[in-house]
């Protein structure tokens, strides 16, 4: 098994300011764009939510908004009547329960209508700085290249990767896998070759191994 921590050290110097790449201004926001981005790129989740959050500011207004109207402006992020139904039915528990206020615990975040362990550890690890490790497929295809888990389950990849690395770098780790993930190590065909990892990952020539070819490989951010 790789060295979790000799691989996420190597992670961190080559993503220094890896992030959520979700806009938004309040944790409601992010919520709200985090159900969204489900099947959807952030790119176009952030290019619907400023008309969206204009509109529907807080759960407030959202709780009290027409489902067609909301279903129009998400349209373009696909799922969009399950996901405006979601948006809806969470902002008017928001308001039942919480004052409209998101609550900052993953028990109560998970039982929230389109809202489970990943969407919930997005929002506490980035609107409430609560370490969590945001388990998408990224993540959980790294964690079982690197050896850290040979699990499929979400939840049982959280449980494995956090026993490897502080609680503390969670939500740091998380970004970084992603951003590793878009970037080299890619689902059908990784850019070994100019993978920072190589001379660390178990699972080294699955992918280009040549450097140059490798190269053309390589993802920038603007494509992602």
């Amino acid at each position: 098994m790789a060295s979790a921590g000799a691989i996420y050290r190597i992670l961190s110097k080559e993503y220094p300011d890896a992030c959520c790449e979700l806009d938004f201004a309040t944790p409601y926001q992010l919520l709200v764009a985090t159900v969204l981005s489900a099947q959807c790129t952030d790119k176009r989740v952030n290019a619907v939510t400023p008309k969206l959050f204009a509109k529907y500011p807080s759960a407030k207004e959202m709780a009290s908004a027409r489902l067609a109207d909301i279903e129009r402006i998400v349209k373009s992020t696909g799922f969009f009547r399950a996901k405006a139904r979601n948006i809806k039915a969470l902002s008017q528990e928001l308001m039942a329960k919480y004052d409209g206020e998101v609550p900052a615990v993953l028990d109560e975040l998970v039982v929230l209508p389109g809202v489970g362990r990943k969407t919930a550890n997005v929002v506490l690890g980035n609107a409430f700085d609560i370490p969590g490790l945001t388990v998408d497929t990224h993540f959980g295809r790294l964690s079982r290249r690197f050896g850290w888990t040979q699990e499929d389950d979400p939840v049982k990849v959280e449980r494995d990767v956090a026993k490897l690395i502080p609680k503390k770098e969670w939500t740091h780790l998380s970004h970084r896998l992603i951003w590793h993930g878009r970037r080299i190590c890619h689902s059908r065909k990784p850019a070994c070759g100019a993978c920072p990892l190589a001379k660390l990952c178990p699972s080294f020539g699955i992918g280009e191994r040549d450097p140059e070819l490798a190269k053309k490989l390589v993802k920038s951010k603007e494509r992602w």
